[in-house]
């Protein structure tokens, strides 16, 4: 999809630091930059890819980072990783820490692991005052939990690749949480819950991503050869937002970006 002249987006979640980006990283950028995409927050999931993720960034102008530790890796996390995630967030262009959270779905981490280094990140945004880029998967209650704990503290926080239950929406956008989706709204199976709540979601609380290079959107035509997922299908998730918003692709583009740019902080 060919962007109009006005249409700008912020995919504020890609996995940029993915082997699978290993052959054509700057073409890919390139080709986003081309379908209107015009800033990259590049995820870092542990310390090891969030250093990575950094140097992509400070690399290519419009891509900036995020530094912290996935639920996948909790267990995996020691006390010289969180030092180096903390010293990565003196640097300009890491404007978020995560990507952190649950994930009671898979539990590559043990909860009890998941929990302690989410919380040891709440920490460090609230003392940073630095926004949440927020992983939830099957545990909606006990991340409620804890970041009611933190509620007065809390800085602005992104639920990203939101997938849960209406119920679970409601309860984070009553905490202020902004809302992050991606392709998966595109899936008619498995993202038709996602498809018939979007339109709860305010206009200031919406922010669009791909997770590329996972999540490809299944109703994309052509599909992908490789079957990876890219930035420049940023603007087909959007198309899909605002059909099921019943609002225009030019209406989800400005209020998404607005939304990015202020969250992350971005001034360009």
């Amino acid at each position: 999809m060919a962007p109009s002249a006005q249409q700008q987006f912020i995919d504020i979640g890609v996995n940029l630091t993915s082997n699978r980006f290993d052959k054509d990283r700057a073409q890919v950028l390139e080709r986003s930059l081309t379908a209107g995409v015009k800033a990259i927050i590049i995820t870092g999931t542990n310390a090891r890819e969030s250093q990575q993720a950094l140097t992509l960034a400070q690399q290519y102008e419009h891509c900036y980072a995020t530094a912290g530790c996935h639920p996948h890796d909790a267990e995996r996390m020691t006390d010289a990783d969180l030092e180096v995630i903390k010293t990565l967030h003196k640097e300009d262009k890491v404007v978020a820490v995560g990507e952190c959270g649950l994930d009671f779905n898979r539990n590559f981490s043990t909860p009890e692991s998941q929990i302690r280094v989410l919380k040891l990140q709440l920490e460090m945004a609230c003392k940073l005052q630095k926004p949440l880029f927020l992983h939830e998967r099957d545990a909606s209650d006990t991340m409620l939990e804890i970041l009611q704990d933190y509620q007065t503290e809390l800085p602005p926080a992104v639920i990203h690749c939101f997938t849960g239950s209406e119920q679970a929406l409601e309860r984070y956008l009553e905490l202020g949480l902004y809302i992050g989706v991606t392709g998966w709204i595109c899936d008619e199976r498995r993202g038709r819950e996602l498809a018939g709540m979007v339109h709860l979601i305010p206009d200031d609380r919406l922010m669009i991503e791909t997770d590329a290079p996972w999540l490809t959107p299944r109703d994309l035509k052509p599909k992908p050869k490789d079957g990876r997922n890219e930035p420049r299908f940023l603007p087909h998730i959007a198309q899909k937002v605002a059909d099921c918003r019943q609002q225009s692709l030019q209406h989800i583009a400005n209020i998404s970006y607005r939304n990015a740019k202020h969250f992350f902080g971005l001034t360009s």
